[in-house]
């Protein structure tokens, strides 16, 4: 049977909407449950900050993730380093990012051990299908392997090292952005993709308003761009744009 393949990013603490897309493309039912299981989720990082309930997400993720551990799939973004960051090293640059960069009281307060944990262990970097999947529009991963194991396995053990300047290192690098909208973005894209494989890369960070140069409030889908080569589909749900559940059928 076909699996049926969706991809959403950014949340940023919209967990309301989040649980309403969900439901609408059949993946959640009422009681929080996954409810499809030919359905496959990737969530392009960036789950809390900005927005009203960034742990609620988390924990509604990783919920779905011990229901269906084949189907959920959640990768690091920029916002997940910062918080970590923010959390082991609360004054200094990293207090002064978190602050800057849409930082929650309540979302870091919740953020214990556990959850700490679970975020300093999601993937950098995954594939599905055709498709190879990403938080950040950058090629900076590639300073991490050669391969989506590799990267996944050096970002962790950046992140496991408990060193301010290497996790400082991760953030920074996951802040890049708009590496494929330049002229030689389609030969980028070619290569990072002949590196990582698949034929189309998706990412989230960059939103699509800014891409297009329109109001987050007047985009009503994903943008291929980059000679069909890369998907963005951060609707900008911060900036008063949708929350995209995007098929990758």
């Amino acid at each position: 049977m076909r699996v049926r393949r969706f991809v959403v990013s950014d949340v940023h603490g919209h967990l309301a909407d989040l649980r309403s897309a969900l439901r609408r493309r059949g993946l959640l039912d009422s009681a929080d449950r996954w409810c499809d299981p030919d359905a496959e989720l990737w969530v392009l990082g960036d789950l809390l900050d900005r927005g009203p309930d960034g742990v609620g997400v988390i924990d509604l993720l990783r919920g779905l993730q011990e229901q269906a551990p084949d189907r959920v799939h959640v990768l690091l973004g920029n916002h997940e380093v910062l918080a970590i960051g923010a959390a082991r090293w609360p004054t200094g640059r990293f207090g002064r990012s978190w602050s800057i960069n849409g930082g929650r009281v309540d979302d870091q307060a919740a953020l214990d051990e556990e959850r700490l944990a679970w975020l300093a262990g999601l993937p950098a970097m995954g594939r599905a299908g055709d498709f190879l999947l990403v938080h950040s529009d950058t090629t900076a991963y590639a300073d991490w392997g050669a391969s989506a194991p590799e990267v996944n396995a050096r970002v962790r053990a950046e992140l496991a090292a408990d060193d301010e300047e290497r996790t400082w290192a991760v953030w920074s690098k996951l802040c890049g952005r708009l590496r494929f909208t330049r002229a030689d973005g389609a030969a980028q894209a070619r290569a990072f993709l002949q590196t990582f494989g698949g034929r189309c890369l998706v990412h989230g960070h960059t939103i699509v308003g800014s891409l297009l140069h329109e109001r987050s409030s007047a985009i009503s889908g994903p943008l291929l761009y980059a000679e069909d080569q890369v998907l963005a589909i951060d609707g900008g749900r911060y900036d008063d744009g949708p929350l995209l559940v995007v098929p990758l059928d």
